[in-house]
């Protein structure tokens, strides 16, 4: 029997030990507290199983009877509890509470264990620990174990009741607690009522399978299942922090995608923002994503714009996407130049801007112009011309430094071009009846990208753009555009240099 107990003891060594090596070779891409917790959990299974199958060989002495009651008796139960608190909390404060206790516990209760002597003598049976420990250690113990059972019994109801009105991720949650939290109730009450060695060696190889089984079923990462769009998982990337939830807890629910830096990481290589755009585009055939209520004027706020359940966010392709110079952070569409929200950490717009803006999106200061004529050239891109309402320059290259310009960048939703070039031609022709102040106003055609629109203005100064907003085609271009637009990207822009003349016009 003994030696059945020892080949039983090995055995769940090696299974504990395995499970601790996946569990540290998660913790590489997810620094979670449950996987820390559970980590020294099924370490501390790995000694005392191999202390366990020592004992039973060559007998149980002091060294081993310590091992033992150190790592199986005290450590494994106490943070396979830590963990499964880790991975329920929703508080910070939960998270750290329960981090406190197990250190504390483990600190004080391993230099007891250490420093207290041992009584009576061993044999190749398991020992029990009361009759071998003094009063303090004795104690200690049984107070881990019960403190251990109540609180996983706490654990197991707040995960059953959260599944009910939960979602996936709290489906998750229950599935491992159900395991995990009888394993590591049965596994306290059979060394506290020291029950015969094989039942607790078999207890212990099931706590340390329990922790394998989690980690690999129900609290597994999600895997990508739209890779050919190039889209992420950002809910699973979001939850990581409190097992499945958001980083800080909070509330626990799914927190909205937030936009990201051009050129920054998140786990991620860069993506062209087409492949995002049609990732949207096809969301929306499947009414996931609502585009017209994203495009209403007046309001300011990132979550009524984009649906935080599609689990991606449109991302306009900027110029150096097409070969020519970056041009900033592309945000999501603001149709009306509401300005920008301050979850972006944007400076506010201008007050004219605040007045109206027929260009969507986010306005970035500061941008270069190139030269009408190079244009092209300079995005490496060649543009057909749906409409433009050109004035000629004076003969010097350098132009006023009053001119303010705009390059607007929409992305038009599927069968929307030509309905979106005849409003275009339409405002183009009402703004050279009536706006001698604007400069050049042009919409393009991009030949590589049928349902990119580029509109190019440029006027004499800021208060000839104020007067633009104001007028009546104008308003009625930003909004009829909208049912067209799936979002667009706009750039405030300057001019250095320029040579500009009338452009020749088509012969009806």
């Amino acid at each position: 029997m003994d030696v059945l107990v020892a080949i039983l003891a090995f055995a769940g060594a090696v299974l504990a030990g395995i499970t601790t090596g996946v569990l540290i070779g998660r913790l590489r891409d997810e620094a979670a507290g449950w996987l820390i917790a559970w980590s020294i959990a099924t370490g501390a299974l790995a000694l005392s199983l191999a202390a366990v199958a020592v004992g039973h060989l060559a007998g149980f002495g002091g060294v081993t009877f310590r091992a033992f009651q150190i790592t199986g008796s005290l450590l494994a139960p106490l943070w396979l509890t830590v963990g499964v608190l880790q991975l329920l909390a929703e508080k910070a404060t939960a998270r750290f509470t329960s981090w406190l206790l197990g250190i504390a516990l483990t600190i004080v209760g391993a230099v007891i264990m250490l420093l207290d002597p041992i009584v009576g003598g061993f044999t190749k049976d398991l020992p029990a620990g009361p009759p071998h420990w003094d009063i303090w250690p004795e104690w200690l113990l049984r107070g881990v174990h019960i403190l251990v059972i109540f609180l996983l019994l706490v654990a197991l109801a707040i995960a059953l009741l959260s599944w009910r009105d939960g979602d996936d991720f709290d489906v998750d949650n229950m599935n491992a607690t159900v395991v995990l939290a009888p394993a590591g109730m049965a596994l306290s009450a059979s060394l506290e009522l020291t029950l015969p060695g094989f039942v607790v060696v078999a207890l212990m190889g099931v706590a340390a399978g329990g922790v394998w089984y989690a980690v690999a079923r129900p609290l597994a990462p999600y895997d990508d299942e739209d890779d050919e769009d190039g889209e992420e998982d950002d809910d699973w990337r979001a939850r990581q922090g409190r097992g499945r939830r958001g980083a800080d807890g909070g509330d626990g629910g799914a927190t909205a995608a937030s936009p990201m830096p051009a050129g920054s990481s998140a786990g991620s290589p860069r993506r062209s923002g087409l492949g995002d755009l049609v990732a949207e585009y096809r969301a929306g055939e499947q009414g996931e994503v609502d585009y017209a209520a994203r495009m209403q004027p007046g309001d300011r706020s990132f979550a009524a714009r984009a649906n935080p359940a599609d689990g991606y966010q449109a991302r306009i392709p900027q110029a150096d996407d097409f070969g020519g110079p970056a041009t900033g952070q592309l945000l999501p569409a603001d149709p009306f130049g509401q300005g920008r929200p301050a979850e972006y950490g944007m400076p506010a717009a201008r007050p004219d801007q605040e007045r109206g803006m027929p260009a969507t999106g986010a306005v970035y200061p500061g941008a270069e112009a190139p030269p009408p004529a190079d244009l092209a050239a300079s995005f490496g891109v060649g543009f057909s011309r749906s409409a433009a309402k050109p004035r000629p320059a004076g003969g010097s290259v350098k132009p006023s430094p009053s001119i303010y310009g705009l390059l607007t960048v929409f992305t038009l939703l599927d069968g929307s071009g030509d309905a979106f070039d005849k409003l275009a031609e339409e405002t183009v022709e009402a703004v050279q009846r009536s706006e001698p102040d604007t400069l050049i106003f042009v919409c393009h055609g991009v030949k590589s990208a049928p349902l990119q629109r580029i509109v190019y203005e440029l006027y004499r100064d800021e208060v000839g753009f104020a007067e633009h907003q104001r007028q009546p085609h104008m308003e009625r271009f930003a909004t009829e555009r909208v049912p067209f637009v799936l979002a667009a990207n706009v750039i405030e822009l300057t001019v250095n240099a320029a040579k500009v003349v009338p452009l020749p016009t088509a012969l009806l």
